[in-house]
C-alpha cells in the first residue's frame, strides 16, 4: 500500500459540490488533480464553480492571484474513468446512492494500481459495504469532508471492517496536509457528525413545522444559545434539503424512529424547494 509520502497526483471521482471542493483545495497544495464526471457538462459546471471559488479567496486577500493561478493549472478534467490510472490515490464524491459507489469502486479497482488507496467522501453509507466491491477492502477508508470544502477544517476519517491501519493514517496525514483538522469514527451509520447533525436539523424542522417559533427565532436561539455559526433551518438550506432527507431516511432505515423525518422536510423537497441551490428553502436566496 502506497505511503503518504508518495501522493503527488490525486483522483477525484464527481465534480460536484463536493467533488469540485476537494479537487479545489488538493491543486491548492500543490497536487495534480484528475477530476472525472460522467458527462462533460457537469465538469463544466464543476469547474466553473472552483474558478468563483478561486476568485472569491483572492478578492478577500486569503489567496494571491499567483496561487490561484497555480492551482487552477494543476487541475485536468476528464469523462474517462482511466485517466486515473496514473493517480496515487483516489477520493470518490460521487453520488450519496450504495449502487452508484459499489459500481464506481468496482471500476476504480480495475483502473488504479493494486497498491493505491481509494477514499470514499460519503456522509453516511457504510465503508465496508463500499469496500466490498473491490478486491482490497484493506485499501478503502472514509475520507469526509464538511461542505464548503475550501472554508471548514474538519474531515471525518471512517474505518470499515476491513480497513487497514495503513490506510487509516494516509488519510489523516493527507487530510493534514491540505490543512485540515481530522477526527476518526467508526463505520456505524451517520458515523459521527451526521449521526449527530442530522437529527438536530431534523428536530429544527419539527420545531418549526409545530409552531414552537419562528424559523429566524429558532437559528437566531441556536446561535446564540450554543455557539454555532448557522441555526438548524439556514443549515439544511445551505447543505441542500434534499440531502438533508436522504441523509436522514438512512439513520432512520439503519438505527429506527428516532430519527424518522420530519414531515415538513420532505414536504419542501417534494416541492423542489431545497435550499440555497434552487433559490429558496426554509428561506429566499433570489
Amino acid at each position: 500500500m502506497r505511503g503518504f509520502d508518495s501522493i503527488e497526483r490525486i483522483g477525484v471521482v464527481g465534480a460536484g459540490t463536493m467533488g469540485g471542493g476537494i479537487a479545489q483545495v488538493c491543486a491548492q497544495q500543490g497536487y495534480d488533480v484528475v477530476v472525472r464526471d460522467i458527462e462533460q457538462e457537469y465538469l463544466d459546471r464543476g469547474f466553473s464553480n472552483i474558478e468563483d471559488s478561486l476568485d472569491r479567496l483572492v478578492n478577500s486577500e486569503r489567496l494571491t492571484r499567483e496561487a490561484a493561478d497555480a492551482a487552477r493549472e494543476r487541475l485536468t478534467g476528464t469523462t474517462d474513468l482511466a485517466d486515473l490510472v496514473d493517480c496515487d490515490l483516489v477520493v470518490e464524491a460521487a453520488l450519496e446512492d450504495m449502487a452508484v459507489k459499489q459500481d464506481v469502486f468496482a471500476d476504480l479497482d480495475d483502473v488504479v494500481d493494486e497498491d493505491v488507496v481509494l477514499a470514499t467522501n460519503t456522509s453516511t453509507l457504510s465503508i465496508t459495504t463500499i469496500a466490498s466491491a473491490t478486491d482490497r477492502p484493506e485499501g478503502v477508508v472514509g475520507l469526509h469532508f464538511m461542505n464548503p470544502v475550501p472554508v471548514m477544517k474538519g474531515v471525518e476519517v471512517v474505518v470499515g471492517e476491513r480497513t487497514a491501519a495503513e490506510a487509516v493514517s494516509l488519510a489523516h496525514e493527507f487530510a493534514e496536509a491540505l490543512g485540515k483538522e481530522t477526527w476518526e469514527s467508526d463505520d456505524k451509520p451517520g458515523f459521527v457528525s451526521n449521526r449527530i447533525l442530522m437529527p438536530w436539523i431534523n428536530e429544527g424542522v419539527r420545531a418549526f413545522d409545530e409552531g414552537v417559533a419562528t424559523k429566524e427565532d429558532i437559528d437566531r436561539g441556536m446561535r446564540l444559545g450554543t455557539n454555532v455559526p448557522m441555526g438548524p433551518l439556514e443549515l439544511a438550506d445551505h447543505i441542500g434539503l434534499d440531502i438533508c432527507l436522504d441523509a436522514t431516511q438512512t439513520l432512520h432505515e439503519e438505527l429506527g424512529d428516532r430519527y424518522k423525518p420530519a414531515y415538513l422536510l420532505a414536504r419542501k423537497v417534494d416541492a423542489g424547494d431545497l435550499g440555497k441551490k434552487t433559490g429558496r428553502g426554509f428561506y429566499d436566496y433570489e
